[in-house]
């Protein structure tokens, strides 16, 4: 079951509940935000609160080709929307971004190998109480969340963009103060992985940046093992093509482990706020020597997530940044 946000003929927003082969709207609520504050008010799991409300069915393939679907999640003020994540989460993560570091540890062991380590060894226990913390990142906020079909843009000062095919997990706070998972999308988290390269204390600045996510918003509990391809068409063709693998049983850390890390600060659970927090990935194109280039056409598909993510890559136009005393 997942649940869709799409415009409809009108230019309004709206939600569909897609179940099967059946996609139904949603009456009284225009938002999955709207959605899922009502099924906490009325103390009901965000799949019964939206099969009560499902009516007229849609035609989600007809949406898609239009290019009317948007990403699974919003919020009314994109500044509560928070855009975060982990890295060196998944089995085999490590070996791209030991490459990128080997040579200045002259033949010691990476911080990045040591962290990866560390969560292989302790991501998980085995009574569920939380682990070793990982890696983790902020990467921006609503206003940079892209979704299916959207332009997907680079810094004028980016020394590269590239993508990071993942899994997003997708939360609300609640009135008390609780994150409440809502589900799960198929996402690029997208970096500039020379940036990175250059020095690991910049990893900051290679995360600042736009993200897209699927269509999407897959409720329930993610599969153990969620099996992608994750390509660059370049000129109608495909000019890169890897498998990539997440769930639990491709990670060293559970999820568990790693949402507690994140909402264990207070910040992190305000109510009423959203936070889309990437899982982390082990595939890369730039591991492989790719260099993107403007007008590449980032592709991501992977089951259980019916529908591919798609986003063109484009550069952003040099700005005139002046600081002014008031």
């Amino acid at each position: 079951m997942r649940l869709v946000q799409f415009i409809d003929g009108d230019g309004r927003r709206k939600v569909a509940l897609w179940e099967g082969q059946e996609a139904r709207q949603l009456e009284l609520v225009d938002s999955v935000y709207a959605l899922a504050r009502r099924a906490i008010q009325e103390q009901a799991g965000l799949a019964d609160c939206a099969r009560g409300l499902a009516g007229a069915t849609i035609n989600l393939a007809a949406l898609d080709a239009a290019g009317r679907l948007r990403a699974p999640i919003d919020h009314p003020d994109p500044a509560h929307c928070w855009l975060t994540g982990t890295g060196l989460t998944h089995l085999g993560s490590a070996e791209g971004r030991d490459k990128m570091h080997k040579a200045a540890a002259q033949g010691a062991a990476t911080d990045s190998m040591r962290m990866f380590l560390m969560g292989v060894e302790g991501g998980r226990t085995a009574d569920g109480s939380p682990g070793v913390q990982p890696e983790w990142f902020y990467k921006g906020n609503g206003a940079t969340l892209l979704g299916p079909g959207d332009d997907l843009p680079s810094p004028d000062f980016a020394l590269d963009g590239g993508e990071e095919p993942e899994i997003a997990g997708i939360y609300l706070i609640d009135d008390d103060g609780e994150p409440r998972r809502l589900g799960f999308a198929l996402a690029n988290e997208f970096s500039d992985h020379v940036t990175e390269r250059g020095n690991y204390l910049w990893l900051a600045h290679s995360k600042l940046r736009h993200a897209a996510l699927g269509a999407e918003l897959l409720l329930g509990e993610l599969p153990q093992d969620v099996r992608g391809v994750s390509r660059i068409i370049r000129d109608g063709d495909v000019l890169w093509e890897k498998p990539f693998l997440s769930g639990e049983a491709n990670m060293s850390h559970s999820i568990a482990n790693l949402e507690h890390h994140h909402f264990k600060y207070p910040l992190f659970r305000q109510p009423g706020d959203v936070h889309v927090h990437f899982f982390g990935t082990a595939t890369l194109s730039f591991a492989d020597q790719v260099a993107t280039r403007e007008n590449d056409i980032f592709e991501l598909t992977a089951a259980p997530f019916a529908l591919p993510l798609r986003n063109r890559l484009i550069r952003m136009a040099p700005e005139r940044l002046k600081v002014r005393p008031l």
